[in-house]
């Protein structure tokens, strides 16, 4: 990998973020590299700015800070194939980071003989480049923007001074699937499906699948249940009921837009995969499950059998 540019992104709010993101600014300027330093969070996208006026982007972004960082990236680096580099400084879950320590291995005072420098290893190309699948959604309007997600898309209620609950019709491939009457309806990906998705029962998906979760949350009608439906599966959304019941579209927790009653807002697979760099050699995504979630595992014995 060429590292002649590299963003660094660091998430909003978070001292230590900050603090990680201006070191490795100074060890990267010092090996020659143009660096280009941004905060990201709910209310600073530095993506507009960054991306305006450059000819050629980044040939690396590194995020430092949590999955709602990671996921504000995708949504912009996605379509200009710009791989991401991850680490959990200063996030909760962090289930799409790396661990801070991969950060400063061979990179500063404190780091343990032997160890390799994370840029030199970079540049050797000892890495993997992981595609996660993205979703997109259009509403039917003409002209109207493409918005983008690598967990999910989530249609709620935006009315505050009435009941939270709306109507919405499914249609997957052409049929009309489903009415939900509840809380909402989230449309996710493998990825996103340890997200909200599994906050609200949905099934947990290994991130190297492709495949569509439609879940819908706190449904009024027991018959309502989450579906997984392949990747190349067109879905479409109408909000249902009075005019006034007007439903907020999200993007990995992120407004989107506002829908309607009778408007219709297409999901798909999207065009553009994130790529995402993968350090460990041999990453375990169930230890990472087992690890986030606290699972207790064994009730009856502290080691694993031998099974």
């Amino acid at each position: 990998m060429r590292l002649d540019t590299v963003w660094l992104i660091h998430r909003a709010a978070s001292q230590s973020a900050l603090r990680q993101a201006r070191r490795s600014a100074e060890i990267l300027r010092e090996q020659g590299v143009h660096v280009c330093v941004a905060m990201s969070g709910p209310q600073a996208n530095p993506f507009p700015g960054m991306l305006a006026g450059k000819g050629v982007p980044a040939g690396l972004a590194v995020v430092l800070g949590g999955d709602g960082t990671v996921l504000g990236a995708a949504r912009h680096l996605a379509p200009l194939q710009v791989p991401i580099l991850c680490f959990n400084v200063g996030g909760h879950f962090g289930f799409l980071t790396h661990e801070r320590k991969l950060l400063t291995q061979g990179s500063g005072p404190g780091a343990a003989a032997g160890e390799p420098d994370l840029w030199q290893r970079l540049r050797d190309d000892r890495f993997a480049l992981e595609r996660r699948m993205m979703l997109e959604a259009r509403t039917e309007e003409e002209g109207s923007e493409r918005h983008l997600a690598l967990n999910d898309f989530y249609l709620r209620p935006g009315l505050d001074e009435v009941a939270p609950t709306c109507e919405l019709e499914l249609e997957i491939d052409g049929e009309v699937v489903d009415q939900y009457r509840g809380d909402g309806l989230i449309i996710s990906t493998a990825t996103g499906s340890t997200g909200y998705s599994m906050a609200a029962g949905g099934p947990i998906l290994h991130p190297g699948l492709e495949a569509i979760v439609v879940n819908p949350i706190c449904p009024m009608s027991l018959s309502s249940r989450t579906v997984v439906v392949p990747p190349r599966a067109q879905l479409a959304v109408w909000p249902l009921g009075e005019s006034s019941r007007r439903v907020r579209l999200w993007k990995d927790g992120a407004h989107a837009t506002v829908l309607e009653p009778g408007d219709r807002c297409d999901v798909r697979r999207a065009p553009h995969e994130a790529l995402m760099v993968q350090l460990e050699q041999s990453p375990s995504y169930y230890r990472t499950l087992s690890h986030k979630l606290h699972w207790a595992g064994s009730l009856t014995a502290a080691e694993p059998s031998t099974n």
